[in-house]
């Protein structure tokens, strides 16, 4: 077939072949020690500077780029990437998994996320990432789960149980699910899911953080505000640990951190405790729907508070037995600072222009995502190993107070989980292995 004209694809340098995998081959040469096609996963390396990757309609080939490994043990350039989420961070590592020659695709669950993008519309990165793309979109999880080798969860905490429920049916051996980010131990519940369907061969990668930041100011626009230095990662089963880490490097850089389990990386999230100091101390401004700069306004008093609340954490973590990033350590590599006083890498930060608005509504993520599914799991695990986390339950208190609300029972995965049924150490054991047994399976 004729190549693609220039914009039709999101992956410009890609030549479409037409080639149609099916049954199972093998074959020996000097640079090639065995190859394998697959009705589902099919890649052919003809030499060092081509390769072929898995479509649903042809297979791909990418001139002059080395191959990356895959969990598969096969080689590949342009893995096919299925997003769920159609927010601000979905956008942005659209961009940055097609700036690594990846092929995304999108899925919008409440469907109005993409309509732009299906009309026609190209999805414009701006800021740190800068480019124009055309990504491949889904209408439905069917079509997400079965067109791609990975799904990428990319949306907020509050929409993960609704999303793991309506994926897991499609959901094969082979695949990988990377959750970013990864909160209340969700991937404990989508493990039980598949488990629950008899579906093996599923690694689930666990961020604690994502692998970018990103604003969506209008309809098919992200604004990627910075692209991280270190993200924290792990992967169950740990026996998966060396694939998964080898997946996200070639899929977003080299920029993963092996962390040992899920509650590392449950205790590695600083974005619920950052943004409940930064939303109670400027609760006024939320509601008036003021213009205001986020960084600027982490005042001395402010940063101390969020020490406070990160002095919490950390105890916690040291009576888990998990080494965790400190506060100051997480300003450094998300946003290039030296390290100092979070009062002091905040102003740093405005300097060096990395500073953004802060939320100019009430209703936002800082609150009823990170208070429900942030702070609960804190404070759980405090109370479970004997070191309350007084100024997270007190600000959930207060949140709630102020919202009308009961945050503390807003969480779906912990009420799924049923953590009450737990001893720390089953949890420790499941952050490993990636299987939470009840007090009935003991």
């Amino acid at each position: 077939q004729k190549p693609p004209k220039p914009g039709s694809d999101s992956l410009p340098t890609l030549t479409r072949l037409g080639l149609t995998a099916c049954g199972t081959m093998r074959c020996r040469s000097s640079s090639l020690t065995s190859l394998v096609l697959t009705a589902s996963l099919a890649f052919i390396v003809l030499d060092r500077s081509c390769g072929f990757t898995p479509a649903s309609s042809g297979l791909r080939i990418f001139p002059s780029q080395r191959t990356a490994k895959l969990p598969s043990q096969l080689s590949a350039i342009g893995i096919k990437v299925g997003i769920a989420g159609a927010g601000a961070v979905a956008f942005g590592s659209a961009a940055r998994l097609v700036e690594n020659s990846h092929d995304p695709m999108i899925w919008s669950p409440s469907g109005a996320g993409t309509n732009e993008l299906i009309s026609g519309s190209p999805l414009t990165a701006t800021g740190a990432i800068q480019s124009t793309l055309h990504p491949r979109i889904a209408t439905t999880p069917k079509q997400l789960a079965e067109e791609n080798d990975v799904i990428l969860l990319a949306l907020p905490a509050n929409g993960h149980i609704a999303v793991m429920n309506a994926l897991t049916p499609y959901i094969r051996p082979g695949q990988t699910i990377i959750i970013s980010s990864h909160s209340s131990l969700g991937a404990l519940y989508l493990g039980q899911l598949l488990a629950e369907r008899n579906v093996e061969g599923v690694p689930i990668v666990a961020w604690g953080t994502t692998a970018i930041t990103a604003r969506r100011p209008l309809g098919c626009e992200v604004q990627v505000c910075t692209v991280r230095t270190q993200v924290d990662i792990c992967t169950v089963p740990a026996s998966a640990s060396k694939d998964g880490i080898d997946l996200c490097k070639s899929l977003f850089g080299d920029v993963f951190r092996q962390r040992d389990g899920l509650l590392a990386i449950s205790l590695s999230n600083l974005n619920a405790q950052n943004h409940l100091a930064i939303a109670l101390c400027n609760m006024s401004r939320m509601e008036r729907g003021e213009a205001w700069s986020q960084g600027l306004n982490i005042t001395p008093n402010i940063g101390r508070f969020m020490e406070a609340l990160d002095d919490e954490r950390l105890a916690i973590a040291a009576a888990v037995g998990v080494q965790v990033r400190t506060v100051r350590e997480h300003f450094s590599l998300s946003f290039h600072t030296p390290i100092a006083s979070v009062y002091e890498m905040n102003q740093e930060m405005v300097k060096l222009g990395n500073d953004v608005n802060g939320p100019a509504t009430a209703d936002n993520r800082y609150v009823t995502e990170d208070v429900p599914f942030g702070l609960t799991l804190i404070v759980e695990l405090g109370r479970m190993v004997g070191r309350p986390a007084i100024l997270h339950e007190a600000g959930i208190r207060i949140v709630s107070a102020l919202y009308g609300r009961e945050f503390e029972k807003e969480n779906e995965l912990l009420r799924a989980l049923d953590l009450s049924s737990q001893s720390i150490q089953d949890i420790v054991d499941a952050s490993e292995s990636g299987v939470l047994l009840g007090k009935q399976n003991r």
